[in-house]
């Protein structure tokens, strides 16, 4: 044993994985028109995201290099990623995973089309997977994706390493675009406020340029002479601005009139994620050119926020202002606040000064006039960001029920085997409670509960201690975690016995084959001594290739794992290919007559939990001096062949049946007890 343990530690120890970005030709295919693939933006693997007219429209990437959190194999799942110059999710897509549920089980189709949940989604949005808890579905901020059934721990995985990636890239690219949901106005929030209030307090924003100032602007190029005005009257104003904030109700009642104010407060109840802006301009510019068209972008007018674009429209409007205000061209843009704009934050109007040269097909030039906006914050509030609970929590928290019936049904199993073991095999009805007991496993630990632990997690592990990645991955699936850590526990206690012989649903499954076919009278095979221990190596052989494919062919490894028929028989329930549900079947069918030969001589999960079962501290299982010599009845009884012809237990083969127990305490069975028993009699009968 000491053998096989040091040779799996030699080949773990070369082994190594990197994670490179894919060549751009690959990565540029999945990228989906209109859009197109542009420039690398740094090492990573981050690229431009070029629209249909070749502007930079935001960015694509993959999550691997960003955010590689290992998945069930391991490895961890590659997705594109694809956002505007908003944080708004473009696209999601799949690029390749070796989570063994997708791979050979559910098929690939449920866990592509999770992805499509992410399309107009931002980064902004606290999103979660899974179903609302408790009074989680009333909370506005909390957007829920729908899981894969029998997956989610995988779909975790992937979200996470989405979400990772995104927010790598925002910090990185995007100019600190806000992550937390903007502020709006405050709807409780009441100020006596008159124009000059406005002006004074610095409410109202006022810019102004004269045409000496623009002329300036467009000095040392083509069209410095184009503007004889801006020459005759150097001194006159080119640009008289002013912005005001109608968001907050206090400011557009000092800014309209009562009824543009109504109007504006009925556009509001529709449109109400947009935030209006009032222009009010009084000299030459205008705002707006000769060709624009109400309720669309002004041509003249655009906006920025952290360096990123905020996207104005006309609101469409009638604008009749208050008495005093100043006198010139008005009107109200609007801009979605769901995109990123935050109105308690300083923005920034880009005004656009244009110019024409020449007389036929004039060539046309322009200058930007930056004009710094802010509104005081106390008009606005900012909502509460419900933060999703961390991945583990609510995967703890949507299977709740479950953990609880599973930890009182460990609590109560382990506190039986741990207290009173003896008693129990000594029960006239021990085998009858014994099936009851793997008939639950099968039900609810496996087909309900899903918790049937695999060779996939430790190889999984392995691989994530080489690679220095995190363990998170195994936090997604609680209800195995908790099976996983009784488990391990119990080796330290009985060895491999506690998973094998009561926890494990498939090998519950062939026990309840073996007591079918005994019941049917079906013949039953036995190895002789001598290949019995010879077959038992083949699981270490077994899980040795395994752990060797997963760092040589990692590609191949799902299909390998696929030696372990539990995903065919408790996953699926039976439904794949015919080929696995065959393969499932004939070791259920060869358990009626062979016993529990799977679990005997091939599972690799039972070898690895054989090899750790070396921390076992004690022998639990009471000896007799007379065990072995003379007598060999447990050992003949012992249908694991896990006692040796000297008495002695060989607990990295025993499976905890008790049936040895149940013998060693049995007046009636047990030799040496039967022969004592004789022994007092004809002493007593002497006397």
């Amino acid at each position: 044993m000491r053998v096989i343990v040091a040779l799996l530690l030699l080949i773990l120890s070369g082994l190594t994985a990197m994670a490179e970005p894919l060549p751009r030709e690959k990565l540029a295919s999945f990228v989906r028109a209109p859009f197109s693939l542009g420039e690398a933006l740094n090492d990573d693997g981050v690229y431009s995201l070029l629209n249909s007219g070749g502007i930079e429209a935001g960015y694509v990437f993959e999550t691997e290099p960003l955010a590689p959190l290992p998945g069930f194999s391991g490895a961890p799942i590659n997705m594109l990623v694809v956002l505007d110059l908003e944080g708004r999710f473009l696209d999601v897509q799949l690029i390749e995973h070796n989570e063994p549920i997708f791979v050979s089980g559910l098929g690939q189709a449920p866990f592509h089309k999770y992805f499509e949940q992410y399309g107009g989604l931002s980064i902004s949005d606290s999103i979660v997977v899974g179903t609302p808890y408790g009074d989680a579905a009333s909370g506005s901020q909390l957007v829920y994706l729908d899981g894969v059934t029998k997956a989610t721990a995988s779909v975790r995985i992937a979200h996470e390493s989405v979400m990772g990636a995104a927010l790598a890239v925002a910090r990185e690219k995007m100019q600190g675009l806000a992550t937390a949901p903007p502020a709006y106005p405050d709807p409780d929030y009441d100020e006596a406020l008159t124009w000059d209030a406005l002006v004074d307090q610095g409410i109202a924003t006022h810019k102004t340029l004269s045409n000496a100032e623009v002329d300036a602007l467009f000095a040392g190029t083509l069209w410095e002479d184009d503007d004889p005005e801006a020459q005759d009257y150097p001194a006159e104003p080119f640009l008289d601005l002013w912005i005001v904030d109608l968001g907050p109700k206090s400011i557009a009642r000092a800014a309209l009139s009562e009824d543009s104010f109504d109007e504006l407060q009925r556009f509001m109840e529709i449109s109400d994620n947009d935030e209006p802006i009032l222009l009010i301009e009084t000299a030459r510019h205008g705002l707006v050119s000769d060709e624009f068209v109400r309720n669309t972008a002004p041509d003249w007018i655009s906006a920025e926020q952290d360096g990123l674009p905020v996207a104005l429209r006309d609101a469409d409007l009638l604008v009749e202002l208050a008495d005093g205000m100043p006198d010139g061209t008005a009107m109200i843009l609007r801009t979605d606040r769901r995109l990123g704009f935050d109105p308690s934050r300083e923005w920034v109007l880009k005004v656009l000064a244009v110019r024409e040269h020449g007389m036929f097909q004039p060539e046309i030039g322009s200058v930007t006039m930056d004009v710094p906006h802010v509104t005081p914050a106390r008009f606005f509030q900012r909502p509460v960001q419900i933060k999703p609970a961390p991945p583990w929590l609510e995967a703890l928290r949507n299977r709740q029920n479950d953990m609880i019936v599973l930890g009182v049904l460990l609590t109560v199993l382990v506190g039986i085997l741990s207290l009173r073991m003896n008693a129990l095999a000594a029960q006239p009805m021990f085998t009858p409670l014994r099936l009851t007991i793997l008939a639950v496993v099968v039900g609810f630990v496996g087909w309900w509960g899903q918790g049937q632990l695999s060779i996939v997690t430790v190889l999984g592990t392995l691989r994530t201690a080489l690679d220095g990645g995190s363990y998170a991955f195994l936090l997604y699936d609680p209800f195995s975690l908790l099976i996983w850590a009784v488990s391990i526990a119990g080796l330290v206690a009985w060895g491999r016995g506690l998973f094998c012989g009561w926890l494990c649903p498939f090998g519950a499954l062939q026990e309840l084959a073996h007591h079918v076919g005994k019941a049917l009278r079906v013949p039953q095979i036995e190895p002789s001594r001598a290949w019995d221990q010879r077959l038992k190596w083949l699981k270490y052989i077994v899980l040795g290739g395994l752990i060797v494919t997963v760092f040589v062919a990692p590609d191949q490894i799902d299909k390998a794992a696929e030696v372990e028929p539990f995903k065919t028989t408790i996953t699926t329930f039976f439904i794949r290919e015919w080929y696995y549900v065959a393969y499932a079947v004939f070791w259920l069918l060869l358990g009626m007559v062979l016993f529990k030969g799977f679990c005997r001589y091939v599972c690799p999960l039972g070898a690895f939990l054989a090899i750790g079962g070396l921390l076992r501290g004690r022998d639990w299982i009471d000896r007799r001096a007379e065990c072995g010599s003379p007598c060999q009845l447990c050992r003949v009884k012992c249908k694991y062949g896990a006692i040796k012809k000297t008495g002695q237990i060989q607990y990295d083969e025993c499976f905890q049946c008790l049936d040895c127990v149940a013998i060693h305490d049995d007046k009636q069975r047990c030799v040496p007890l039967i022969v004592a028993a004789r022994r007092q009699a004809r002493k007593v009968a002497a006397e």
